[in-house]
């Protein structure tokens, strides 16, 4: 599925997989975040298969031009959990909506993990 607005210079749509890829990138520089995990059996066979992975630990449902996003990161410890889910929410929000100009209705941030 994909993004899809038009405004005075034309109709413009933006597949998931750009948006998954720019929201992962935003995640994985903000502080505490280890790693991003995959949840797709895609993302786990591209590993694998020694392919590169983009929009790792990101999954994007697009509902009447509104953005549901799911983040799955890795943690580093001795962080405040919930004030990095909530930077990393933030951050998340932010990127997609600039990147596509379209509103997030939902951010939702699952720590997996913990990893010293």
């Amino acid at each position: 599925m994909s993004l899809r607005t038009s405004n005075k210079y034309g109709k413009i749509s933006i597949t998931d997989d750009a948006v998954a890829m720019v929201c992962s990138q935003a995640a994985s520089e903000c502080y505490g975040v280890v790693e991003l995990v995959s949840r797709r059996l895609s993302d786990n066979l591209n590993r694998v298969w020694g392919k590169a992975q983009y929009g790792k630990g990101i999954k994007i449902a697009t509902v009447d031009n509104l953005m549901f996003i799911e983040v799955f990161v890795i943690l580093k410890h001795g962080v405040n959990i919930e004030a990095v889910k909530e930077s990393i929410k933030e951050c998340i929000i932010y990127t997609a909506q600039t990147f596509t100009g379209m509103r997030v209705k939902h951010c939702n941030v699952n720590v997996v993990g913990i990893r010293v």
